[in-house]
């Protein structure tokens, strides 16, 4: 499997470039005094995570990103996707859990159940 395979579902880019806007803005503040360095960790936190969360999809499975971690799902421990109150996507796994989807919106899960190489027509009849 090519990593040309794999659909990759991120936030809004614009999160990203508000980080970085909101770390040249903080540096000033941060110059000015030594203990007011920590400062600056807020908007590259926020830029890290902008940048690396997601989602991850393939035909083994969902790779979810977070901040400072990933999880792995394989297809056959996810029983059926939905949509939260707000139109993101979760996945309801074969033990009962709900797993949020980073940065998967509704509309985008045929596009992610795609990804699995599945034929869904056959499931549907």
């Amino acid at each position: 499997m090519s990593r040309s395979d794999t659909v990759r579902f991120r936030h809004n880019q614009a999160i990203l470039a508000a980080a970085i806007v909101a770390t040249i803005g903080a540096l000033p503040l941060a110059s000015a005094r030594s203990w007011l360095l920590p400062v600056l960790l807020v908007p590259l936190a926020v830029g890290i995570w902008a940048w690396r969360a997601g989602t991850d999809a393939d035909a083994r499975g969902l790779r979810l990103r977070a901040l400072t971690g990933q999880a792995h799902l394989a297809w056959d421990q996810i029983a059926e996707f939905a949509t939260d109150s707000r139109g993101r996507a979760v996945a309801r796994l074969t033990d009962g859990r709900h797993v949020p989807l980073p940065a998967v919106r509704g509309a985008d899960l045929p596009r992610l159940v795609a990804a699995s190489g599945q034929d869904l027509t056959d499931r549907a009849a």
